[in-house]
């Protein structure tokens, strides 16, 4: 079985020039144990790959069950060069709530 980020977590995107910074906090204790153990950023990087050749760089802030994403080169060169719909990425926090999680059934 799997299951989405969107069932664990909520999220959030920012960004600072040709960078998104993307932030997955769980809704509870078991979501986070999920998160923290199978959300990497070789996942992240494998699901974003379309729009970033990378790096991506995971921190975790346990305090918050959260983590927070760093994904370089994603937003075409940045607000003030892309000619992207959303040049801020605001949209990839959806993005990110998509990816699919291996071995976890929260029904």
């Amino acid at each position: 079985m799997s299951t989405l980020v969107y069932d664990l977590a909520h999220a959030r995107a920012g960004d600072k020039g040709n960078t998104s910074n993307i932030s997955v906090t769980a809704y509870s204790e078991e979501g986070w144990q999920v998160l923290q153990r199978e959300l990497t950023a070789d996942r992240v990087l494998a699901h974003f790959r379309h729009l970033t050749p990378g790096p991506v760089r995971r921190y975790e802030l346990p305090q918050l069950r959260a983590l927070n994403f760093v994904l370089e080169n994603a937003l075409g060169g940045g607000v003030t060069r892309s000619l992207a719909i959303d040049p801020h990425g605001k949209s990839l926090s959806a993005l990110m709530l998509t990816i699919r999680l291996p071995g976890h059934n929260e029904g």
